[in-house]
């Protein structure tokens, strides 16, 4: 199979340029300056010269709290830009990979939120995702669909890298323990993808690793792991006030991924000790 990655400067993108290079696969890849998904020209035209047989997107407006001021641009990314490329690969017969958030829900189930349970995103990054999931089922039947959580990888654009960079400077690390969802690690969103590609499932699927923590868990686990000697202390989300509200319990079930696909899909603390190996 020939691949298209869109988003390629972003860490799910890197995973997946790394893998598929490596596997001898034929891929290109687009940064925002190479291809805007945004642009419907722009998407007609990369996908008509590079005749790719799967398209990943990887391309997303991901800033939570500035998505409450500026939902124009989120929506306009992850919502009209989902749109343009599902239009164009279906007309196209070309098969779409598309990854959207557990912030599609509110936290309130207090349990594991299946692909059966109804969306009702708290913030307006859910909601622009949200509509970007509808437009891409309304354009195709030929798409993949995955819901991912607190997604970590290769890039300074996750929870972990960040945490690294406060441990240098503070020894007391003050983190929030009331937001509790799955931690992700790239590598294994990659692997269980490129297996769902080729099963030749189809179809809405939540992609996560297992288990379910807080931030302040990982944050704990991810500074064992280092061997930093930080201090972890757990406070709740009124101690950071934030424009944007985060559900309370955002875990996502994988189990009809994993039934379908008769994997194991690792438990996070597994994919968190792989990032920290692959970062040293």
């Amino acid at each position: 199979m020939k691949f298209l990655v869109t988003g390629a400067q972003g860490q799910l993108a890197r995973q997946f340029l790394n893998t598929l290079q490596n596997m001898e696969f034929d891929v290109v890849a687009f940064d925002r300056e190479g291809l805007d998904i945004s642009d419907q020209d722009a998407v007609n035209g990369r996908i008509s010269e590079n005749t790719p047989d799967v398209v990943i997107n990887c391309a997303s407006y991901n800033f939570v709290d500035r998505a409450e001021d500026d939902f124009e641009t989120a929506r306009r990314v992850n919502a009209a830009g989902v749109k343009n490329l599902a239009t164009t690969c279906n007309d196209k017969g070309v098969l779409l990979v598309h990854y959207s958030t557990d912030y599609v829900f509110d936290g309130a189930k207090e349990d594991f939120y299946t692909e059966e349970d109804e969306p009702n995103p708290l913030n307006r990054y859910g909601e622009s995702k949200l509509e970007g999931e509808r437009l891409l089922r309304q354009e195709t039947d030929n798409c993949l669909l995955f819901r991912v959580s607190w997604v970590f990888g290769e890039g300074q654009s996750n929870f972990l890298y960040r945490l690294s960079e406060w441990a240098k400077k503070n020894r007391i690390l003050r983190i929030v323990s009331d937001q509790v969802s799955v931690p992700t690690y790239t590598g294994d969103i990659v692997n269980v993808t490129l297996f769902a590609l080729n099963k030749g499932l189809r179809g809405l699927y939540h992609l996560t690793n297992g288990g379910y923590a807080s931030r302040y868990e990982v944050a704990r686990y991810y500074i064992e792991q280092t061997g930093m000697d930080n201090i972890v202390l757990p406070v709740t989300s009124d101690y950071f006030p934030s424009p944007a509200k985060r559900p309370y319990f955002s875990a996502l079930s994988n189990y009809k991924l994993s039934r379908d696909l008769n994997v194991y899909i690792p438990d996070w603390k597994l994919g968190i000790e792989r990032y920290v190996r692959q970062t040293r």
